[in-house]
C-alpha cells in the first residue's frame, strides 16, 4: 500500500491565518484566562482581515499582534506581496452570543457544558517514536527544515511559503520505504532550477528522510519550474483550512472542526486534544498497536454522547476493556479536559504550524498514564 500526507510551512497563506488567530487567542488568555475567543483570519495581497466573536476582560491591540506574527514568520519584504510594516489589518470583532454562554458557563448548579455540538477524533500508532503515522511526521519535518534553513541564513534565497508531500510504501501494515517526496519552496527570482533541486535534495530531503530513501525513491522539487510569486500574493489564506495537515495527514478520521483561533471551551479543539491524549496513552501502554478514539458532544452538555475506541484489530486485550479504562482514567468533560491538560495557558500559537500532534512540548502528548493502563490491563 502507498499512503501520502502533506505539510506546509509557517509562511503558507492558510498557516499565516492560523498563527494570527492563535496569537490573538494567546494574547487574550495571557491576561484573562477566562476569555472566550473564536477568531478567524483571511489574508490576500497586502492585507489581513480579522473577524470573530470574543468575550474577554482584557484589551488586545489586534493589529499589533498580527504585524508581530507576520514579522516572526518572515513577511518583512514588500516583494513578498505582504509585509508586516505596511500591510492593511482590518478587524470586525464583536461579543460572543449570550445564548451560547448560557449552555457553556458553569455555576453552582451546573457544570461547564460543551461549547458546541460536534465529533472529534484522536489517533496514535506505534510506527514512529512520536506514536504518529510516518507520512505526516516526515512531511512536517521537511517543512520545518525549509523554515529552519531560511531563518538561520543557511539558504538565503528561500522565502516563507512552501509545501511538502511524502508517499510511504507499507508492507503488511508497516512502513517500509519512502516512495516519493514532493517539495515546493518559495524562492528569490535569480536562482536556477538546478540549484533549487540540488539544494532541497541535499539539505532538506536527505537529512530528514535519509533512512527511508532508496534508489527508487522519486523526488519532485518545484515541479512547475518556478515558485517566485508565493504567499498571500499567489493564494488567499483562511484560518482552519489545513485541518488534515494539523492532525494525522489523512491517516485517521477527522470530525471536521478546525482548531486555531478557538479557546478550549470549544470542544472542536480541546476534545480533539483529549482524544489524542487517550489514544496515545493506550498505544504507549502496549494495549494496541493502533488506536482511534472518537468523542462527541451536544452543546451545553458536559458529558460526551459517546466515547468510542477502535483498535483496528491490533488490541492485546478486549476493546470493551480498553474503552472502560479510557472512561475511568481520562478526562472527557470540557472542564475536566481543560484542567487536566492545562489548556488555559497561552500555548496555542506554537500549535498553529507543523501540526498539533506528535510534539512533546504539548500537554496532550504526555504518556503519563501508560503505566497505569498497562498495570490495570494485566500486561
Amino acid at each position: 500500500m502507498l499512503f501520502t500526507s502533506e505539510s506546509v510551512t509557517e509562511g503558507h497563506p492558510d498557516k499565516i491565518c492560523d498563527q494570527c488567530s492563535d496569537a490573538i487567542l494567546d494574547a487574550m488568555l495571557k491576561d484573562d484566562p477566562t476569555s472566550r475567543v473564536a477568531i478567524e483570519c483571511l489574508t490576500t495581497t497586502g492585507m489581513v482581515m480579522v473577524a470573530g466573536e470574543v468575550t474577554t476582560n482584557t484589551y488586545v491591540d489586534v493589529a499589533k499582534v498580527v504585524r508581530a506574527t507576520l514579522k516572526e514568520i518572515g513577511y518583512t519584504n514588500p516583494e513578498y506581496g505582504l509585509d508586516c510594516f505596511d500591510c492593511a489589518v482590518l478587524t470586525s470583532i464583536h461579543e460572543q452570543s449570550k445564548d451560547i454562554a448560557i449552555g457553556v458557563d458553569s455555576s453552582e448548579v451546573k457544570e461547564q457544558g460543551a461549547g458546541d455540538q460536534g465529533l472529534m477524533f484522536g489517533f496514535a500508532c506505534n510506527e514512529t517514536p512520536e506514536l504518529m503515522p510516518l507520512p505526516i511526521i516526515l512531511a512536517h519535518k521537511l517543512t520545518m527544515k525549509l523554515s529552519e534553513l531560511r531563518k538561520d541564513g543557511s539558504v538565503k534565497w528561500f522565502r516563507p511559503d512552501g509545501k511538502s508531500q511524502v508517499t510511504v510504501e507499507y508492507v503488511d501494515g508497516k512502513p517500509k520505504r519512502v516512495d516519493a517526496v514532493v517539495v515546493s519552496v518559495h524562492h528569490d527570482p535569480d536562482v536556477t532550477n538546478e540549484v533549487i533541486r540540488s539544494t532541497v535534495i541535499d539539505k532538506v530531503i536527505k537529512p530528514v528522510c535519509g533512512e527511508w530513501l532508496d534508489s527508487n525513491t522519486r523526488f519532485f522539487v518545484n515541479a512547475t519550474g518556478a515558485f517566485i510569486v508565493g504567499g498571500p500574493e499567489a493564494d488567499s489564506g483562511l484560518t482552519g483550512r489545513k485541518i488534515i495537515v494539523d492532525t494525522y495527514g489523512g491517516y485517521a478520521r477527522h470530525g471536521g472542526g478546525a482548531f486555531s483561533g478557538k479557546d478550549p471551551s470549544k470542544v472542536d479543539r480541546s476534545a480533539a486534544y483529549a482524544a489524542r491524549y487517550i489514544a496515545k496513552n493506550i498505544v504507549a501502554a502496549g494495549l494496541a498497536d493502533k488506536c482511534e478514539v472518537q468523542l462527541s458532544y451536544s452543546i451545553g452538555v458536559a458529558q460526551p454522547i459517546n466515547v468510542t475506541v477502535d483498535c483496528f484489530g491490533t488490541n492485546k486485550i478486549p476493546e470493551e476493556k480498553i474503552s472502560e479504562l479510557a472512561v475511568k482514567h481520562f478526562p472527557v468533560k470540557p472542564a475536566d479536559i481543560i484542567k487536566q491538560l492545562d489548556l488555559l495557558k497561552p500555548v496555542y500559537q506554537k500549535t498553529a504550524s507543523y501540526g498539533h500532534f506528535g510534539r512533546s512540548e504539548f500537554s496532550w502528548e504526555k504518556t503519563d498514564k501508560a503505566d497505569l493502563l498497562k498495570k490495570e490491563a494485566g500486561l
